[in-house]
C-alpha cells in the first residue's frame, strides 16, 4: 500500500474535528524540570525556539524543540 500524496483536507462542515496540535513548550532559565531519559534537571540556556541547555547534574544536555519527553515541575 501506498501513502496517499496530499495529506487529508478537513471540510469545515465536517462533523469531525481536525486534529488539534498542541501549543509549543516554553522553558525560561532556571525552570526545574523532568525529561524521560535523563531525570530531573534545571535549564541553564535557552536557544530561540530551537533548544534548550539543561543541567542534570552528572551531565549537561541540549534538548532540542519540541521538547517531547521534557516537562516543566
Amino acid at each position: 500500500m501506498t501513502k496517499p500524496v496530499a495529506p487529508k483536507r478537513i471540510l469545515p462542515t465536517s462533523p469531525f474535528k481536525a486534529p488539534v496540535a498542541p501549543p509549543p513548550k516554553h522553558f525560561a532559565v532556571g525552570d526545574q524540570v523532568t525529561h524521560d531519559m535523563y531525570g530531573l534537571g534545571r535549564v541553564i540556556g535557552i536557544e530561540d525556539g530551537i533548544a534548550a541547555l539543561v543541567d542534570f547534574g552528572s551531565a549537561q544536555e541540549r534538548i532540542l524543540s519540541p521538547y517531547a519527553k521534557m516537562s516543566k515541575l
